[in-house]
C-alpha cells in the first residue's frame, strides 16, 4: 500500500480543470494530503467542498486557501437563501459575478495560473452548486441539519440575528439595538423573524431546553469574544429592544467581525459598508502632471488631501474631526466613523513621505509601490509592510491624470502610427503585433522596464525586430545589446536575415569572431552595430560589456535570471542600459521567486530587496497588490485568448535552428573529407548507394554523436537539438501543453523519450515500426486524455498517418524527411478535425550543414518541391554533380558551431 503523501501538487489545466495529486509543491499534513488528493480525485467540486467543510479551519498552503474562499463563497450564499428548506429541491445560486471578479484579482500564484479567468471561477462555481444541490436534495433531515452536517459553522435556520437601526427621533440617544431570532418559516416562505425574548417563551417546556441552548449557542460563543456582546449576555438585556448612543452603536460596528464568526447575523445601515465605514481618509494623488524626466529617473508629483467619501474636507471641517473624540459623528448629514488618534498617526505618516518626495522625488516605480499598497516612502525606503496594511483603510491612494492615462495606455496596448517600423520590416504584423509594438516603443520612450511574455508561436522575435527598426528610424540613442541562450543565436541572425535585412548585426561570440580582437575593436563593432548579439555566458566572461551604458537590453528566454545567487544572474544585472527588456514564454506570474528576480532586473527597486519581497508576501492578501505593482510592464496574450486566436492561422511554422556541437562539428567535418575522397573511385549505382550512405550520416550526425559512433552514450549537451529540445520542452511543459516529437529513426525515439522525461517530470509515450498494433489504440487514448502523459515520440514511418492525437498543441520535427508531403502528413496527426487550439510545428534545423542548405531549397522551391521531392530528398540529390553534392554537404564551420 502506497504512502500518505505530505505534500501535494495543484494545478489549472489550460482547459479550466482543477486537479490535485500526489506531489512536493504545497506541503500539509499527510492526513489532510490524503484526504485532499481523495476529494479531489472525485472531482473538482468534491475537492472543493472538502476545502470548506472538513477542512475549513485548517492551515493551508495560499494555493489550497484560494480555492477554499471560492467554496465559502458559495456555501455562504447557500446559507442566505432565506427559504432554503422549500427550495431544497429546486436550489439555485446564481455565480456572483462582482465578487468572482475580486476573488480573481486576488488569486496567489500557482500552476496554470494564466489560466485562470472569470468564466473558469463560474465554470468551477457550476460544478460545486450542481454538487451541493443534489446532495441537499437527497439529504434525509431538514437543511438546517444538512448544513450543520457540512460544518457547524454552515447554520441558518434557528440562527440568532442583531440589528442596528437609526432613530432619528432621538438625538441622544439615536440608535436602536434588537435581537431577533428565526424559528420557523412564515406563511409566505418566509423567515419570521421574532424579537429574542419570545424564544424564552416559545423554549420554555422541559422538553425544549436542548433546543434554547442550540439557539443561543452562537450568541455565548460572541460572548467569549466580544466584550460588548458579554455585556449584553450577563445583563439580560439582550433580550430586550434598546436605545444606545454613538458611542454604544460604535462599539457594536466595530464587534462586526466576533459577532459574525461566532455565528450571529447581524443586520446595519446601509451606510456601514461591507466593513468599510464611511471614514474621512487621507486622498493621496500620484503623478497630476507629466514629470520632467524619463524612465526609472523621472519623478512625480504628490498631493495630500482629507475626503470623506471622494469629496474634500475643508480645513475646518478637519480641525472640528480632529477636536471630537473617537467614535461616530454626524457630518454633512451622515453617520461617518472617527478616530481622531488614527487619523493623526497616518496624516503624520504621510505628512513624513510629502517631506521625503520634497528632498528626494518619487520615482515611477516608487509612485506604483503607493498605488498598489506594497509601501515604499516609510521610515524604511524598503518598504514598511506592516504600516501598510495598518494605514490602508484609512488612506486611498489614486493616480493623477498624467499617471492613470499612461497606465490606461500600458494595460490596453493598442495601434499606434508612430510606432510603425515602416517598409523596413519584411512583413505583416498581425493587429496584435502591432498593439504589442506600440507598447514596446511607449515603454522605450518612458524609459520603463518590459516583460514581453507572450506565448510561444505568437511572434515575439518580430515585435522585438520592429522596436529595433523604429530605434534606427528615430536615431534613438545607445547602443542595442542582446543576450541570448547559446542555442538561440542561429536563430536570431537568421529572423533578423529575413524581416529585418537593414539592421546590421554584430555577433560577440567566439564562433562568429577571427580571434584575437582587442577589447577596443570589439566595443567599437557594438558601437557600430544596430543590434549587438551575445550569450548570457559571455556576459560574464566580457566585464567590459558591464562598463558600456546601453541604450537597450534585451533578454530572451528570461528565466535564465530566474537564481537570483547564480554568478550569471548577477553578471547580466549588471549591465547599465536606459531600456531593459525581457522576453519570455514561461509563465512568469506562477513563482514568486522567478517574478522578483525577473523584475530585479527590469525594474530594480520595483518589488524591493529580496528580503523586502519576502516579507511583503506573507502579508495577508498579497496576490492583488503584487499583481496591481508589475501589470504596467508585462504584456502576456495566450493562445487561448479568443481576440487573439480569431487573427491566428490554425497552424503556425516555424524552424528551429541548432548549432553542432564540437564533436558534431568534428564528426561532420571528417564525413565531408570522406565523401569527396570516395567519389572519385565509384560511379553509377555504386555512386547513388555512397551517397544514400552519406547523407544518412550526415542526418545521424546532426541528430546526435552517438547515434553515428553506436557509442550508447546519448550525453545531452553533445548535440545541439538535444539542447534546444531541452529548451523548447521546458517552455512547453510550463504551459502544461502537449507534444509530438517525430523522427525518421527508430533508435532516435528510446533516448528522445529519455532526454524528454527528465524535462517533463513524467514519462512519456513511443511508438515505432515494432509496436504491435493491438497496443497502438491504448497508446493514442492514454496520450489523448487531459491528464495523460505530456510527450508523444513518433517515428515517422510508424507514427506519420492514421492517428488521431489532437491533445497536443506542438509538433517537432527532430530530424526532416526532405518531403514537405510527408512532414504534412505526420503534422496533420495533431492538425485535424476535433483540434480546438492552434497548432505549433516546431521544424529542427542543424545551421551550416546539409540540412541548413536543402530546407532553403525546399522553400525557395516549395512548389515544385512536392514533386521533385516526393520520392524523398535522398534520391533526387544523387543525381547532382560531385562539385555541387560536395558543396551542398559542406560545413560552414562559423555557422554550424554558433553557439557553441
Amino acid at each position: 500500500m502506497p504512502a500518505a503523501p505530505s505534500a501535494v501538487d495543484l494545478s489549472l489545466t489550460p482547459l479550466g480543470h482543477l486537479r490535485v495529486e500526489p506531489g512536493l509543491e504545497l506541503p500539509l499534513d499527510a492526513s489532510t494530503a490524503a484526504q485532499v488528493v481523495e476529494a479531489f480525485g472525485k472531482g473538482p467540486a468534491a475537492g472543493l467542498l472538502l476545502l470548506a467543510t472538513d477542512l475549513l479551519t485548517a492551515d493551508l498552503p495560499a494555493p489550497l486557501a484560494y480555492w477554499q474562499k471560492l467554496a465559502r463563497l458559495l456555501l455562504t450564499h447557500l446559507c442566505g437563501v432565506p427559504d432554503l428548506e422549500s427550495q431544497r429541491q429546486r436550489l439555485s445560486l446564481p455565480a456572483p459575478a462582482e465578487e468572482l471578479a475580486l476573488l480573481l484579482a486576488a488569486a496567489p500564484p500557482m500552476r496554470g495560473g494564466e489560466y485562470l479567468t472569470l468564466s473558469t471561477l463560474e465554470a468551477l462555481w457550476g460544478e460545486l452548486e450542481h454538487l451541493v444541490a443534489s446532495q441537499l436534495a437527497e439529504a434525509t433531515g431538514t437543511a438546517e441539519e444538512f448544513l450543520r452536517a457540512l460544518n457547524p459553522a454552515w447554520n441558518l435556520v434557528g440562527r440568532v440575528c442583531f440589528h442596528l437601526a437609526e432613530n432619528k427621533r432621538d438625538q441622544e440617544r439615536p440608535f436602536a439595538f434588537l435581537a431577533t431570532y428565526t424559528s420557523r418559516l412564515s406563511g409566505g416562505g418566509k423567515p419570521a423573524h421574532l424579537p429574542l425574548g419570545r424564544a424564552l417563551e416559545e423554549y420554555s417546556g422541559a422538553g425544549n431546553k436542548q433546543a434554547l441552548l442550540a439557539l443561543l449557542r452562537p450568541v455565548q460563543r460572541a460572548a467569549e469574544e466580544s466584550a460588548l456582546a458579554r455585556e449584553l449576555v450577563d445583563s439580560g438585556e439582550v433580550f430586550h429592544p434598546l436605545a444606545w448612543t454613538p458611542a454604544d452603536a460604535h462599539r457594536f460596528l466595530v464587534d462586526l467581525p466576533k459577532l459574525e464568526a461566532a455565528g450571529v447575523l447581524v443586520r446595519v445601515p446601509d451606510w456601514w459598508k461591507a466593513k468599510h465605514p464611511p471614514r474621512p481618509e487621507v486622498r493621496v494623488t500620484i503623478g497630476g502632471k507629466k514629470p520632467s524626466g524619463l524612465g526609472l529617473t523621472a519623478l512625480l508629483d504628490f498631493k495630500i488631501e482629507i475626503s470623506l467619501e471622494g469629496e474634500r474636507l475643508s480645513a475646518a471641517e478637519l480641525r472640528s474631526l480632529l477636536q471630537r473624540t473617537s467614535g461616530l459623528a454626524l457630518i454633512r448629514g451622515r453617520w461617518v466613523e472617527v478616530d481622531r488618534e488614527r487619523l493623526q498617526q497616518v496624516l503624520g505618516h504621510w505628512k513624513e513621505v510629502e517631506a521625503a518626495v520634497s528632498a528626494d522625488g518619487l520615482s515611477f516605480a516608487e509612485g506604483l509601490r503607493l498605488l498598489a499598497g506594497a509601501g515604499g516612502l516609510a521610515k524604511a525606503r524598503e518598504g514598511d509592510a506592516a504600516g501598510a496594511a495598518e494605514e490602508k483603510e484609512w488612506t486611498r491612494v489614486v493616480a493623477g491624470d498624467w499617471l492613470s492615462k499612461t497606465l490606461d495606455e500600458l494595460g490596453t496596448p493598442a495601434e499606434r502610427r508612430e510606432a510603425d517600423p515602416g517598409p523596413e520590416l519584411k512583413a505583416t504584423l498581425r493587429p496584435y503585433q502591432r498593439a504589442g509594438v506600440a507598447w514596446l516603443w511607449l515603454l522605450h520612450r518612458l524609459g520603463l522596464g518590459a516583460c514581453l511574455a507572450d506565448d510561444m508561436g505568437l511572434g515575439k522575435t518580430v515585435q522585438v525586430l520592429a522596436l529595433l527598426l523604429l530605434r534606427v528610424r528615430q536615431q534613438s540613442k545607445g547602443r542595442a545589446l542582446l543576450v541570448v541562450p547559446a542555442s538561440l543565436i542561429a536563430n536570431w541572425t537568421a529572423e533578423a536575415a529575413r524581416f529585418a535585412p537593414s539592421l546590421s548585426l554584430f555577433v560577440l561570440h567566439p564562433s562568429a569572431l577571427a580571434g584575437g580582437e582587442s577589447e577596443a575593436a570589439l566595443v567599437a563593432s557594438t558601437g557600430e552595430a544596430s543590434l549587438t548579439i551575445t550569450t548570457y555566458a559571455m556576459v560574464s566572461r566580457y566585464h567590459w560589456l558591464r562598463e558600456l551604458h546601453w541604450g537597450l537590453v534585451v533578454l530572451d528566454e528570461a528565466q535564465a535570471i530566474k537564481n537570483p545567487g547564480a554568478k550569471q544572474t548577477g553578471a547580466v544585472k549588471a549591465l547599465r542600459a536606459a531600456h531593459k527588456l525581457v522576453l519570455t514564454g514561461t509563465p512568469v506570474e506562477n513563482r514568486l521567486s522567478d517574478l522578483w528576480s525577473l523584475f530585479d532586473f527590469v525594474s530594480p527597486g520595483l518589488l524591493g530587496s529580496a528580503a523586502a519581497f519576502s516579507r511583503f508576501v506573507k502579508r495577508e492578501e498579497p496576490y492583488q497588490a503584487l499583481r496591481q505593482l508589475v501589470r504596467p510592464y508585462i504584456l502576456r496574450r495566450l493562445k487561448s485568448d479568443k481576440s487573439v486566436i480569431a487573427d491566428l492561422p490554425e497552424k503556425t511554422e516555424v524552424r528551429a535552428f541548432c548549432p553542432l556541437s564540437k564533436p558534431q562539428a568534428a564528426l561532420y567535418q571528417e564525413a565531408v573529407t570522406e565523401l569527396s575522397e570516395r567519389l572519385e573511385d565509384v560511379d553509377g549505382i555504386k555512386r547513388r548507394g555512397v551517397v544514400l550512405a552519406f547523407l544518412m550520416r550526415f542526418k545521424q550526425i546532426c541528430n546526435h554523436p552517438s547515434q553515428w559512433l553506436g557509442d550508447g552514450a546519448w550525453e545531452p549537451e553533445a548535440s545541439g537539438k538535444f539542447v534546444r529540445l531541452r529548451e523548447l520542452a521546458e517552455e512547453i511543459a510550463a504551459r502544461q501543453e502537449k507534444a509530438l516529437v517525430f523522427t525518421q529513426f527508430r533508435e532516435m525515439t528510446a533516448p528522445l523519450a529519455r532526454h524528454l522525461e527528465a524535462v517533463f517530470g513524467k514519462p512519456g509515450l513511443v511508438l515505432h515500426g515494432e509496436t504491435k498494433v493491438a497496443q497502438r489504440k491504448a497508446l493514442v487514448d492514454q496520450f489523448q486524455r487531459e491528464d495523460g502523459p505530456p510527450f508523444f515520440v513518433l517515428s515517422l514511418k510508424a507514427g506519420g498517418t492514421g492517428l488521431n492525437l489532437t491533445a497536443a498543441s506542438h509538433v517537432i520535427h527532430f530530424d526532416r524527411w526532405w518531403n514537405p508531403a510527408v512532414e504534412d502528413q505526420a503534422t496533420d496527426r495533431a492538425f485535424r478535425i476535433g483540434q480546438k487550439k492552434n497548432v505549433l510545428v516546431h521544424k529542427f534545423v542543424c545551421r551550416g550543414t546539409v540540412e541548413e542548405k536543402v530546407d532553403r531549397m525546399i522553400e525557395e522551391k516549395k512548389a515544385m518541391a512536392r514533386e521533385l521531392l516526393g520520392g524523398g530528398g535522398e534520391s533526387v540529390l544523387t543525381e547532382l554533380g560531385n562539385d555541387e553534392l560536395i558543396s551542398l554537404v559542406k560545413l560552414d564551420l562559423r555557422l554550424a558551431t554558433q553557439g557553441h
